[in-house]
Order: structure tokens, then sequence, then C-alpha cells
């Protein structure tokens, strides 16, 4: 939820704001009496809190969605509604006409992976180019699946360890004593800038260059939005667990207490347990997206627009998960589906002979492993699950997994290394497992205990507090004819669902074509805009290429394409906040760019002081060295010294002057920023008695800018006249005589406000945009990455083109035929 109101609008409709229509609590976390008492972490890694109810009743009363579901009544039972792939549209039953380069980005464990693989080689039947993006260590599990794969970095098990010693949000005080959130940082920091590459680089290996029309991305990856920001593409949302808001349900990591509070009580604190999960995230990792964000040319987001970004950006977003287990919530938009899971084709797999004789040896064993979980006490691990076996008196296959366990084989218990689970699961009772629908710790327990609703297993227990008795009684119920037959029932609903496909389907239907195609070769996802005289095109990356190849086309006259625009400002609710938070943040910033005039230079002197004594010196180059080897020992190592202490001074010197000229930069950029959040805050103050407030659309440049100016003037003056006519009529009709009282003194008010905007506006929106445009030209080095790549792509798919036999003059033709306006074209 929004703290101080920001704006975050989508191009998909330029002229609706997904804000508010009343403005929310300018901060959060002033709200003293929200917390009863402080959050604590369960066992099973869930935030347990309870929730003052007024509060909740107020902010409730400032969400963004739609009228509450009502719970099904006691002993009544909400039956799942089926998937309906016509829900978005009789053209998602035809292939997609357009083939895109299409960036999966992935942050987990290999179940986290496997989903994926399976979306990658269906959307590659509908001709698509599909690269996974994901941690190195899965390279050969994505290549071998046929799909590209490129690396970002990070260390899954790793993750996966820590992840056990922190399966909530909260980090554990051992934790921070070892150190671990400052690796998590900055592994974080390394994937950020993973996912950005795996944009807009060549193929790791083929060197095949590469540019994505379209992001599919996990939420933990973080990266999506900024990608598709910067490079003006659609991005799309997949997940295995919860992550939009809901009244159906809590968020998975949150555990609410409100006692014998009412349904609907409920309901408001289980949408609001989402907004405290993504606060907590942002609190924790918004500076380090906001310094990537800047390393490729974007602006900071604000605290209030963090969290919940993908939400009121309105994101689309398709859940891998049956709706026969967890339905599809009734608050939630057309824009998210709930499609299925994601299984991949069963691959071919012949058992070791080992492993077909335990299964001819007895009946059918149980299965229990737990993946990429990586526990701390592996050994303590597999006595005790030798133990439970031994007491429930079954057969087991039990996985080493990434905890390696092991432990004494017989006749009754064998240690398996990999094996398909598609195969495996079809010779086994049971499944003792993790409880994550993919391996992420976060869905864990909200699928255990999804799994115990729905009667197949039993309630799940907390790694923590697992010992031989719990296993005993989870094993010996997971084997009574109740558990079978609830889980048979989930089965059949599953076997009418096909996941991964209606997945692609909800992909395509929520892409712009409109804005994707080119104009000039038709299947071929738009790179570029070109506009010259009357002619204004959209072209892809192989049409550019072959009309610039042929002098039809000017490069100056090529602008990058915005298939789908992401805006993001942040919207002030009056006057006095508005400035405030804009003043506050400028200060911060002056006070960081002073701090850097003074700290980095002492970085650079400790560094540089490092290196001499340990004899090393990265500013002597090779001809230094033989120069001053010629000069004997003592005046080797007094000139090196020389050298050594002059360079680092004025590399001292010159980090210093970059600190003040960023100073100044800022402070200069305050001057415009304060005075105009000062104005927004004016222009939007009738929310507050909510009243409606024109949009005068986003600021980009100078233009824009000019134009936010005279609306500013004209329409802002003539709303506040005419609010002085119109509010006062609509109020008496609605409340009679109180109401025209109360429209009187909103259309004063409204009037007031609107005079002073107009005044302070007609200098502020202007100079807004002259700052906007001043932004443009300095930070372009990430456009200009992104033009190369898009021009070097275009000469590989020119060249291919031109191999099959697909030469350049047709292109040519259609493109005089279109500039021509000639029927047809």
């Amino acid at each position: 939820m929004a703290s101080d109101g920001s704006k975050i609008t989508d191009e998909r409709d330029p002229d609706r704001s997904t804000a508010a229509d009343a403005p929310p609590s300018y901060d959060l976390a002033s709200e003293g009496n929200l917390l009863t008492e402080v959050p604590k972490v369960r066992e099973d890694g869930r935030i347990k809190i309870n929730l003052d109810w007024d509060v909740i009743e107020r902010l409730s009363l400032l969400s963004i969605h739609g009228p509450p579901s009502l719970p099904p009544k006691d002993g009544q039972s909400s039956a799942p509604p089926p998937y309906s792939s016509g829900q978005h549209g009789e053209d998602d039953q035809q292939p997609f006409p357009i083939k895109l380069n299409i960036a999966i980005q992935v942050v987990g464990s290999r179940g986290d992976v496997q989903p994926f693989v399976a979306l990658g080689a269906e959307l590659q039947k509908h001709g698509h180019r599909v690269r996974l993006a994901t941690h190195n260590a899965f390279d050969r599990f994505v290549r071998d699946a046929g799909l590209e794969f490129f690396p970002i970095g990070g260390d899954p098990a790793e993750l996966m360890a820590y992840m056990v010693r922190n399966p909530g949000l909260i980090p554990s005080m051992q934790s921070l004593r070892a150190g671990d959130i400052k690796k998590k940082r900055a592994m974080m920091s390394e994937i950020l800038r993973g996912c950005w590459r795996s944009c807009i680089s060549p193929d790791p290996v083929s060197n095949v260059p590469f540019v994505a029309d379209a992001i599919i991305a996990n939420p933990p990856s973080f990266a999506h939005i900024h990608c598709a920001q910067a490079l003006g593409i659609p991005v799309h949302m997949m997940f295995t667990m919860p992550w939009t808001s809901t009244e159906a349900f809590p968020h998975p990591l949150v555990n609410m207490e409100l006692g014998k509070s009412s349904a609907t009580k409920h309901m408001s604190a289980n949408y609001l347990s989402y907004a405290v999960v993504e606060v907590l995230t942002w609190q924790g990792l918004g500076d380090i997206i906001n310094e990537w964000r800047e390393s490729i040319d974007l602006e900071h987001i604000a605290f209030s627009e963090g969290p919940r970004l993908a939400e009121t950006l309105n994101v689309p977003f398709t859940y891998c998960w049956s709706p026969a287990l967890v339905p599809k919530p009734r608050d939630w938009g057309n824009h998210i589906d709930v499609c299925g899971f994601f299984f991949r084709e069963a691959p071919s797999y012949t058992p070791p002979p080992e492993l077909e004789k335990f299964l001819a040896a007895g009946p059918p064993p149980i299965y229990i492993g737990f993946g990429s979980i990586v526990v701390d006490d592996p050994s303590s691990l597999s006595e005790m699950i030798l133990e439970a076996v031994r007491i429930t008196g079954t057969r087991a296959l039990i996985s080493r997994g990434w905890s390696k366990l092991d432990g004494a084989q017989s006749t009754d218990v064998m240690f398996l290394d990999d094996c398909p689970h598609e195969w495996l699961f079809q010779h086994v009772r049971a499944v003792v497992h993790h409880g994550g629908a993919a391996n992420h710790f976060l869905s864990q327990p909200f699928w255990g205990d999804m799994v115990a609703a729905a009667g197949a297993g039993p309630s799940p227990i907390p790694q923590k507090s697992l010992d031989v008795s719990q296993l005993v009684e989870a094993i010996q119920y997971c084997l009574t004819k109740q558990a079978a037959s609830a889980a048979e029932r989930i089965a059949v609903q599953m076997q009418s669902e096909s996941g991964v496909q209606q997945a692609v389907k909800s992909f395509h239907s929520n892409l712009p074509r409109d804005l994707l195609e080119c104009d000039v070769i038709k299947g071929q996802p738009a790179a570029w805009t070109y506009s010259r005289k009357r002619t204004n095109l959209k072209l892809s990356k192989a049409a550019a290429e072959v009309l610039l190849s042929h002098l039809k086309v000017d490069k100056k006259g090529l602008e990058l394409h915005e298939s789908r625009r992401t805006v993001i400002q942040t919207r002030r609710w009056d006057p006095f906040t508005g400035t405030i938070g804009a003043a506050l943040g400028v200060s911060a910033d002056l006070a960081r760019a002073a701090a850097d005039t003074v700290v980095k230079p002492v970085k650079v002197y400790h560094q540089r002081k490092k290196d001499t004594d340990t004899n090393t010196s990265p500013d002597l180059t090779a001809a230094d060295m033989v120069t001053l080897r010629g000069q004997g020992p003592t005046s080797v190592n007094g000139g090196a010294k020389s050298r050594h202490c002059l360079s680092t001074a004025r590399t001292m010197a010159a980090i210093s002057g970059n600190g003040a000229a960023d100073f100044l930069k800022r402070l200069s950029s305050g001057a415009i920023i304060v005075p105009f959040a000062f104005t927004e805050g004016l222009r939007h103050l009738p929310h507050l008695y909510g009243e409606n407030v024109r949009d005068y659309g986003e600021i980009r440049d100078w233009k824009s800018g000019a134009a936010a100016g005279g609306k500013c003037v004209v329409l802002g003056l003539y709303d506040g006249v005419a609010g002085l006519i119109l509010l006062p009529y609509s109020g008496a009709q609605r409340q009679g005589a109180i109401g025209a009282v109360k429209g009187v003194g909103k259309g004063i008010a409204g009037l007031g406000s609107n005079v002073f905007t107009a005044v302070m506006g007609v200098a502020t929106y202007p100079l807004q945009g002259i700052y906007k445009s001043i932004l443009h030209t300095a930070h372009s080095n990430t456009r200009r990455s992104v033009e190369a790549a898009l021009l070097l792509e275009g000469k590989y798919l020119a060249d291919r083109r031109r191999e099959v036999g697909l030469g350049d003059s047709a292109v040519m033709e259609h493109f005089d035929a279109i500039s021509k306006g000639r029927p047809g074209a």
C-alpha cells in the first residue's frame, strides 16, 4: 500500500490511473497502533502478527481492490471454478502470429526452474526463441531440455542453505553474526546485473545476438519490471505461490491472528498481509534495486512505490497451480490466471538394475526426499528417517538430494541419486517431501496447509521441530484410505487441466499485439520506430538492417520502439506531505553525495595502502617497472612509492571532485523537484475530500512539460470555476441542503487549489520537463548499448534471411509501398 499516494500507470491505458481514489496513509510505519506487539517468527518461518483492528479498518478503506468476496457458509464447500481458456477471447485459440525473443528470469532451486523449462518448451512450439536466465548451476539442465541458457549468477545451494537457517523474511541473530545478510545482498546485486545482461547479451556459447522482446519472470528474480521498463517491453509474472493481494487467504509468509474477529475483519487482514510482506521485502532490498536501476539509467523508486509495484502496475500474473487445489480468488482481476501445474513431458528414462530389483522385491515403497533443501545436520535427519521407516514397517526410497542423506541400505530401504519424479512417483504409495510446489522455501508452509486442507496429507511439520514420532504419525496418515481417496479425487480433476498450455495462452492474451508487430515484415516484433516526414513505421530488427544497408532509412530517424511503456511516478496527495517527502529524499541524496566526497577517497587510500604493503600497485605499468629496475633496489622502492603516492593523491582528488560535482547536481535537481512536488500536492488536494483530479499526462521531456504547464493553467482554472457550480449541485442531489453546503465548501477549496496550482505549475511543469530532457540526454549509456545490441541482432537476422533465399527486395518494395501510401501495402 503506497504510503504517500504514488501514482503508477501503465501505457496499456494511459488515461487510467491505478492510484487509489482517496489518498492512503503517508507513512504506514507511523501508525503506532498498527501492530499490537512486535512481529515474531514462527518455527515454520512465517511472521506472526497481531494487528489492531481499528487501524485495519482505516487502511482497508484505502485499499486498491474490488468488492469483497463472501466466504462460504459453515459446512459449505467452495467448488473451484474450472479454468476457461475462452475468458481472454477467441483469438487465444489461434497460433500467436508474432515470433518473439523471450527472456525467462528465474531465481530459486531446481524445483523453481523446472516448471519454466516446461513453459519454455511449450513457447518454442509457437515459434518463439526462448532464453532461460537462471543460476549457473542449471546450465546443463536447461540446455539438455533444448532451451537457450544464460547465467545470472548466484548460488542456489547457498541460497537454500540460507533459507533453511532463515525460512521467513526476518533473519536470525545467528545469520546476522555470520554475515549471511551481507552475502545475500551481494548475491542479489549480482543476480540483478545478470538479469539485465540476459535481456541484451549474445548467447555465451554460440555468441548469437539476442535482445528480449518480452520477459517472463518469477517474483524473487526482482529485476523483471525494471528490465522491462528500460527496454519498453511487456513483462509477465508467473509463480508457484500466491503473490497478489487477496481477501481469500493471507500471504503464505504471514500468520495473521485476529482471535474471534468476524469473517469480514479476517478478509481485510488477509488483504493487508500482502502489503506487510512487500514492505518488509522492499525495506531489505530497495536500496540494492535502486543502485542497480541507476546503473541502467533508471531513476530511483521511492519507498512508497517499491512495495506492491507489480500490483499497482497491473502486471499480468499466471499462477501455476491447480484450481482443483486452490481456486482463483474472486477479487483477482482478469489479468491474473490460475491455470494448473506446469508438467514437462516425461523424459525418456531407464531405471538402473538395482532400482528395478528393489521395486520388484516387495510392495510399493514410500518416497522420502527434500530435493534442493540443504539442512545443517544431514546425518541426524537420515537417522530420523530410517527410524521412522522401521517403526512404520514400510519400504522406502530415500533421495540423497543436496543434503546428501545417507545410511545403511537393506531390502526395505534404498538411497537414490537423481531420478525423474514423473517416472518414479508412478511406482510409490506416498511421498514425503519439503512441501513446496517448487522447491522455494516461501511456498512450503502454504502448500503443506493446502494439501492438508484437501485431506491428501497430514498437516505440515516445520523442519526445526521434526522428530521421529511426528514423522511416524505423518507417514501413517499418508497410508490411510482417506488420504488415498482425497489424492485420487484431486488427481482426476488435474487430469482435465493442461497447465503449461493454458499459461502460454494467458501470456499471449496479455501481449499488446497492435504495438508489437513490425509494419514491414509481418510476424516479426517491432524494435524501432522510424519517423520521417509523413512516414511513421514500426520496424523489426531485420527490417531496419535491410533498409539501413540499402540507404532507404537514415539512422537518425530511428528511435527505440516501446511496445509497452511502464511509467512510475510519485504522486503527492497534498502540498505539505508532498513537499516534506520530496525534501527528505533530496536531503538524503545530498547527504550521501557529501559523504562520498570524503568516504570514497578514504577507501581508495586504504586500498592503495594495502596494495603498497603487498608490493603491488595497479598504477605501475610494465614500462614503469622496467625503468625502475634499472635504478637499483633503493631507487626502485623509493621511485615506486613516490609514483604510487602521487597516483593515489590524483585518484583521491578526482573521486572527491566527482563527489562534489554529484552534490551540486543533486542540489540543482532538488531546486526543481521540491517545487514540483509542492505543485503536484496542490493539484491533488481535492482527492482529500473525494473529488477526482484531472490527469495532465506523463512529463517525459520539455515538450510534455510545457504542455502540462499549459493544461494546468487552462484546464485547472476551468475545473476550479466549474466546481463552484457543479459541486454544490451534485452535493444537493445526494444529500440535499447539507450536501449543497458541502459542495460550496469543496468548490471554494477546489478553486483555491487550482488557482495556486496554475500560478506554480506554469513554471514548475516546464522546468520538470526540461529536467527530464537533461536526464534523458545525460544518461544515455544504457540506451546506446540497447541500440547497439539491436543493430547487431538485426544484422544477424538479415543475414539469416538471405541465407535461406529471402532477399532484401521484398522488404524494400513493401517499405516503399507503405511510405507512398499505396493501397494494399
